[in-house]
């Protein structure tokens, strides 16, 4: 996983990461974003007829060993599981294809992401660190949300807390274009889905919940039975903007089935496989490429760089 070798990126990136360390304060060993988390086995199995869409090697194989980690958001190591801020939830997962080879999706539980690119979420995250209890109105960051429809759009969307993480439907930020092995090529988003369906609490609900919540629950409903999802890629249409994570696309637009998650067990070393594994966006696999979103270089490289961070971070 290289850095890009455009230096503005990177530079980008740095401002990002030094801006998250603000908001959250450091927190050596952890992620600047999404640092709560939980890591498990797994199985992908991939569905018939998803080799129309790719010929990615886990699409072609009859299984492939899957690591994937819940989370919530926030830089916050310790933020309760019932805080506001918690959501939206994350989730990664990585393929295993061979030793040191894998690809990898990373999906957090709203539909799209609230600025076209890192520039603008640089400024959105100024505006938000900006913008405490004893600044008057109008602060920063109703000033930024208010000349930012998506941004302010995304901030409105409804985050309900799930029952569980397993029963939360997850969504890839990002386009990808998808190749099959007859050169035939299409354009998806992926979409993770809960085979238990999606399940939300009320708010008195979530207000009795314990601090680790969704982390013991999580981890007891794997002891008891396998945890599965099925991974969709939602189709673009014909004049559907794929570089842009802001635009959602219709709901009528076409689901197909790359396959089923089936998870199977919590990582015993948990914390320190979350400290050392760095997912990245960009596929970089033969028959899933990615699209010309800004966002993903960019968060390539926030990824890498706060993985070096973090690997560096004394226990």
């Amino acid at each position: 996983m290289p850095l890009p070798n455009d230096e503005k990126v990177v530079a980008l990136a740095n401002d990002l990461l030094a801006q998250f360390h603000k908001l959250f304060g450091p927190h050596p060993g952890f992620r600047p974003a999404h640092a709560k988390g939980l890591m498990l086995h797994g199985t992908f199995y991939p569905a018939p007829g998803a080799t129309s869409l790719t010929k990615a090697p886990h699409i072609i194989r009859k299984s492939t060993p899957v690591t994937v980690r819940f989370s919530n958001s926030t830089g916050l190591p310790t933020i309760p599981d019932n805080a506001p801020d918690a959501n939206p939830r994350g989730l990664a997962i990585r393929f295993n294809l061979a030793e040191h080879v894998h690809t990898d999706i990373v999906s957090h539980s709203t539909d799209g992401f609230p600025t076209r690119d890192g520039a603008e979420f640089l400024e959105f995250l100024k505006a938000a660190g900006a913008s405490g209890p004893e600044v008057p109105s109008p602060k920063p960051i109703e000033r930024f949300l208010g000349s930012h429809p998506s941004a302010l759009k995304f901030v409105q969307t409804p985050k309900p807390f799930p029952s569980s993480l397993a029963r939360e439907t997850y969504f890839g930020v990002t386009a990808f274009r998808f190749s099959n092995a007859l050169g035939e090529s299409k354009y998806g988003r992926y979409r993770i889905v809960p085979e238990a369906g999606n399940d939300y609490l009320t708010d008195d609900a979530v207000a009795r919940l314990r601090a680790d919540y969704h982390s013991e629950e999580l981890a007891h409903r794997v002891r008891q039975s396998p945890i599965l999802f099925r991974i969709l890629v939602q189709i673009a249409a014909s004049g559907d903007v794929t570089d842009d994570a802001t635009i959602h696309w219709p709901e009528d637009r076409e689901l197909v089935e790359l396959g089923t998650l089936e998870l199977t067990s919590v990582i015993e070393d948990t914390l320190v496989q979350q400290k050392q594994i760095i997912f990245d966006p960009i596929p970089r696999v033969d028959g899933i490429e990615p699209s010309a979103d800004p966002l993903l270089e960019l968060r390539a490289a926030i990824y890498l760089l706060s993985g070096r961070e973090r690997r560096s971070a004394k226990a």
